[in-house]
């Protein structure tokens, strides 16, 4: 639970990179993903904070921030 944590709030620290108009969207969803699969976080973390690194870098990517942004988040998921 505590990774899970340190990976949110980086999530989070990556929104406030974002255009400030899509920060509210991102933020939102972002939250919205740590609750519906905090239940998963027992079964397999490895693959929900894979899935969380790749998405953090997809929309890294989409508003045209660079990717070493997500480097904390890489070392905190286990360089994935």
């Amino acid at each position: 639970m505590q990774k899970a944590l340190r990976i949110y709030g980086e999530v989070l620290r990556l929104v406030r990179r974002l255009p400030a108009d899509t920060r509210p969207y991102y933020a939102k969803y972002a939250r919205e993903n740590f609750v519906n699969y905090r239940e998963l976080d027992d079964n397999d973390p490895n693959e929900l904070f894979l899935r969380a690194y790749n998405h953090s870098v997809w929309v890294l990517n989409k508003y045209s921030v660079d990717q070493a942004a997500a480097s904390k988040l890489k070392e905190i998921c286990g360089g994935v």
